[in-house]
This record gives structure tokens, C-alpha cells and sequence, in this order.
């Protein structure tokens, strides 16, 4: 590895560090539960970016990372969906999507 290819790394790397804090941040502090899916695949995003940016710079061509990287945003598609119907139906019942509130709310 030669410096130009460890500093474009490096700058993936802090693309992926600053994603990971703005999804956790997004699970810490917001109740929503669809900005709280949405912290989810930017967390998400942060973990596929590193993968795909670590497999290109190896020494040896693989392209294991970036596959892994494609079913990996497969299932988050999966994941959106599910999560999405999820929120749709506790909209339905509770006219409410606040997280908080749908802990409370246990028969």
C-alpha cells in the first residue's frame, strides 16, 4: 500500500466514523420511531462503506467485501420494509409513532 492509497482509507474511514455517531446519536436522543429506522441504515451505511473501502485497497484483488456488501444492503432493504409496515400498523392502532409511548402502552 502506497500513502495515496492509505490516505483515500483513511478519508472512508472518517466518512464512516461520522455516520456511525450521527446514528447513534439519532438512536440516543430521538423518540420517533421512524427516524430511529433511519438512524438504523445509516448505521448501516457506515459498516457497508468500510467494507467495500477496505476490499478495494487490498493488496490482493477480492471482491469477498464488496459482495458481502451487496447482501448487506439486501437486507436492509428487508429490513426498511418490515420495519416500515411495522410503524404503519401501531400508527393505525395508536395514532402515534412515539417510541415512549409504545412501552407504555403494554396490555
Amino acid at each position: 500500500m502506497g500513502v495515496i492509497e492509505t490516505a483515500v482509507i483513511i478519508d472512508y474511514v472518517i466518512v464512516s466514523a461520522v455516520l456511525l455517531a450521527i446514528g447513534i446519536y439519532g438512536l440516543t436522543v430521538k423518540r420517533n420511531a421512524i427516524r430511529i429506522l433511519f438512524s438504523i441504515e445509516i448505521i448501516t451505511n457506515a459498516a457497508i462503506l468500510n467494507l467495500v473501502a477496505f476490499s478495494r485497497n487490498l493488496p490482493i484483488p477480492n471482491v469477498t467485501g464488496q459482495t458481502l456488501a451487496l447482501f448487506s444492503i439486501a437486507i436492509a432493504a428487508a429490513e426498511v420494509a418490515v420495519g416500515l409496515a411495522l410503524i404503519m400498523v401501531a400508527y393505525r392502532l395508536h395514532k402515534n409513532i412515539d417510541v415512549k409511548e409504545f412501552r407504555s402502552m403494554k396490555d
